[in-house]
Order: C-alpha cells, then structure tokens, then sequence
C-alpha cells in the first residue's frame, strides 16, 4: 500500500489528511488518494475542528499536543500535518490505520 500521505521530516513525520468536520465521532477512515481520510466530530467555526485534529492525531500517535502543527490549509479540508516527535512513518501508519480485516 502506497504511504504517500505519511512522509518523513527531519525530527518526525508529515501527515497529508482530509477532514469531514460534524461526525457523531472522530474516527480515521482510510486513505483516500495521497491523503488519510478523517472524520471528526467537531464543526468547522473558529478553528475547532482543527483544534480536535490536533488533539486527535496526537492522542492516537501518543504524542504530546504541542508536537503537532497544522502547516497549511488551515481553513480547508485538506491540510498538511507536521508531527514533531520521534516518530517513524511505519509507526504512524500503524498508529493511525484502521486494521484490515
């Protein structure tokens, strides 16, 4: 399977991901493209989806939040994520891909 939404950067990875904001919960769907495809559950008015972003990647990658930044695309669906943390891309997509049946 193609990784091209997890790329490694000096100190940790980059994450490409699409989000849907107002899900009845934040879950990762899959890989859609070149990007991980997000369901959160939070609506997309002053930043509180990507504030819910944040707290979600790092909660499932079990880093701390001010490890990860929102670099571009902060007011569309399609944003670049940088993790900023001792963090491989295996790991990532380990952490963030739902397991395949």
């Amino acid at each position: 399977m193609s990784r091209d939404w997890c790329t490694p950067v000096k100190g940790g990875v980059r994450i490409s991901v699409q989000i849907t904001p107002n899900a009845k919960k934040s879950e990762v769907i899959g890989v859609l493209e070149d990007a991980l495809k997000i369901k959160l559950q939070a609506q997309p008015i002053e930043g509180r989806a990507n504030e819910a972003l944040v707290r979600f990647l790092a909660a499932m990658l079990d880093v701390p939040r001010s490890a990860v930044a929102i670099t571009h695309g902060h007011t569309n669906k399609r944003k670049i994520i940088e993790v900023s943390a001792a963090i491989s891309v295996e790991r990532a997509a380990q952490a963030l891909l739902p397991a395949a049946p």
